[in-house]
């Protein structure tokens, strides 16, 4: 073979070569494209269902922070509250506030008095709270009585539905809950500006209620605030001890690993299991009372315990070994090492996750559900020992009310919620931000 046959077959394999490098680089950026196209489609699919989530939870809830009213003047009637002599607080509570109101209205309406079916038409237009409206104005202030005031009394929900659209005017009389007259009474009062839509400040002040238009999310968020300081004052302390001690002061054995293995077995632990552990333990076994937002802060503390550690424990690990190696050669103790120097740097870490340890226990339903904190509660609770609810109950419970009110405010109680977890991961970011040191 000739040097020339020699030097083709070289210049053949190094074009034969070229061209294959030169087809698998080709194959591994089509491979790279089609990678990067699968994980943007992935996050449009995910970004597109969030944001079908979020709409359909703010069409359905934003109605829920108007509530529509009817403005009457109301003659308090001395008669209705007896001889002015035998007046005291007993008889001011057991006046018939419900009468005082479906007089004002039947005037503004011009109701037939003697018309049983039409003054029972009319009674359907407010809401059965107006009573309670009514009783509390007179007894913040008894010189009421006797005098004619205005008053915006709480219109029924099925009318606050109708003004909403919720209930079609086209509908068929026997198929709608309001009948045409009733709809004749709704068009008239509108269009003299008796009855209109003002902000809802009951969602947020009212208790638990039968009828949609009286109830509101106050007990939940007193419940709830109690809850969650019972689960920061005894998680984040706890947590953050127990998370220092297995990072930095305890010795590496066979137990220490048991004790670590069953902390991550149990932030994995299904939340309901929780609830039956204080089921059992804190009400059947330590008899604390049922529905009390104290109990329900000791099983979400139990449920939190896991996250605080494990982020604790990552956080101190984050910190270079070098810190430690400086501050010990300098004569600091292992103590004044920790406190001093590990603590404060892994301190970003610390409050990332027991922030989000906390906005997770405040989204959680199914404990609270198994220590009886769906209780119907009215009155706003003074301690952590009164019947309370809370908000991912509160929801629950809305939930399953038949009543077309209740619709709206479930929507609205999640964007309540949404709202303060993400006020919660919001502070988190924050923080980190704000403490966050570079080394």
């Amino acid at each position: 073979m000739t040097i020339a046959n020699v030097q083709m077959d070289m210049r053949t394999q190094q074009q034969t070569r070229a061209e294959h490098a030169a087809s698998l680089a080709k194959k591994r950026h089509a491979a790279e494209r089609r990678f990067k196209f699968y994980g943007l489609a992935a996050i449009g699919v995910s970004l597109m269902f969030l944001g079908l989530l979020f709409t359909s939870i703010v069409t359905r809830g934003y109605t829920a922070f108007m509530q529509s009213v009817v403005t009457l003047n109301v003659f308090f009637d001395p008669a209705e509250f007896g001889p002015p002599a035998e007046r005291n607080a007993d008889t001011l509570w057991k006046a018939n506030y419900t009468k005082l109101a479906t007089a004002a209205l039947y005037g503004t309406l011009g109701v037939d008095a003697g018309n049983r079916n039409e003054r029972r038409r009319a009674n359907e237009l407010l809401s059965r709270g107006v009573d309670v409206q009514l009783r509390n104005m007179v007894l913040a202030d008894p010189t009421l009585i006797g005098q004619t005031r205005p008053v915006a009394l709480l219109a029924h929900g099925n009318v606050d539905a109708f003004l909403k659209g919720a209930i079609s005017r086209d509908t068929p009389e026997e198929n709608r809950q309001l009948n045409n007259a009733q709809v004749a009474w709704i068009d008239k009062l509108a269009a003299n500006g008796i009855l209109t839509k003002t902000f809802n400040t009951g969602l947020f002040t009212f208790g638990a209620s039968s009828q949609p238009e009286t109830a509101g999310l106050g007990v939940a968020m007193i419940g709830s605030l109690f809850m969650m300081l019972t689960v920061f004052a005894l998680a984040v302390p706890l947590g953050v001890a127990a998370a220092l001690y297995l990072q930095e002061f305890a010795p590496k054995n066979r137990f220490t690993d048991l004790i670590e293995v069953n902390i991550n077995n149990l932030a994995a632990v299904p939340s309901i299991v929780f609830g039956l552990l204080g089921l059992a333990v804190f009400i059947n076994f330590l008899g604390m009372p049922r529905s009390a937002s104290l109990v329900g802060g000791l099983v979400l503390t139990l449920m939190t315990l896991p996250t605080i550690i494990i982020a604790t424990r990552a956080a101190i690990n984050a910190v270079p070994p070098s810190i430690r190696e400086a501050a010990l050669g300098v004569g600091a103790s292992k103590m004044q090492t920790v406190f001093h120097h590990v603590l404060p740097l892994a301190m970003p870490g610390i409050l990332t996750g027991t922030i989000l340890g906390l906005a997770k226990a405040l989204g959680e339903t199914a404990p609270l559900l198994m220590i009886g904190m769906v209780a119907f509660v009215v009155d706003f609770p003074r301690t952590p020992l009164e019947s309370a609810t809370a908000l991912p109950v509160q929801i629950y419970m809305w939930a399953t009310e038949a009543e077309r009110g209740f619709v709206e405010r479930t929507a609205a109680a999640t964007l309540v919620l949404l709202a303060f977890m993400l006020l919660m991961n919001a502070i988190a970011i924050v923080l980190r931000q704000r403490f966050t040191r570079k080394w």
